[in-house]
């Protein structure tokens, strides 16, 4: 397993991941409600996050938009606008028996921690796991990691896209829904190679 070029990437196929019927967006008690039950049993979730990008200089984040867990059959998103969105999705993030799987989370955590007061705990960076499984001098992240582990290529055409936007258009729901599935599916395949162990 080696890093793949950017011009490799380009030839995979692209990743399909969740449809939109499999996502859940949380918007209020009882959409919270479902999350938690759903969720709150699980070992572990692929988890990432959304921004509104950032175009002047000297702008300051306004911190995530966006919160998103996944399963290997479901994501949930938890648009931070929405109180009882960010109250389950706390609780989640701060569950040490359920393990957080995704990529570049020192930022993340750290946005989380400042802007909407979530600790999380248990999680593990891929980016490092995979630099360290692969011995690459650089972070690998999940567009690589996503050509490495499962041979597709991951689609970025939502990155940038306006995420403190509400309601979210269908492709930004599946883009960031995907983003955190991603990382839960190459767990599954790590583990199934015997790269990672299952306690990881």
């Amino acid at each position: 397993m080696q890093r793949p070029t950017k011009e490799q990437i380009r030839e995979l196929p692209m990743y399909t991941g969740l449809d939109l019927l499999d996502i859940k967006i949380i918007e209020n008690e009882q959409d919270a409600a479902e999350a938690l039950k759903a969720l709150e049993n699980e070992v572990c979730l692929g988890f990432d996050t959304e921004s509104k990008p950032i175009f002047r200089k000297g702008e300051v984040s306004p911190g995530p938009s966006l919160i998103q867990l996944a399963t290997q059959s479901k994501a949930y998103l938890f648009p931070t606008r929405f109180p009882a969105a960010v109250n389950a999705v706390r609780a989640l993030l701060s569950n040490s028996n359920i393990k957080k799987f995704g990529f570049g989370l020192k930022g993340d955590n750290k946005e989380l921690r400042n802007k909407l007061d979530i600790e999380i705990n248990n999680t593990e960076d891929l980016s490092v796991t995979l630099k360290n499984l692969v011995d690459e001098k650089n972070s690998i992240g999940a567009r690589a990691a996503v050509a490495m582990v499962l041979n597709t290529r991951l689609g970025k055409g939502a990155q940038k896209s306006n995420w403190g936007a509400y309601p979210l258009k269908n492709h930004q729901v599946l883009y960031a829904a995907n983003d955190a599935h991603c990382a839960i599916c190459i767990v599954a395949e790590l583990r199934a190679k015997g790269l990672i162990v299952k306690n990881d």
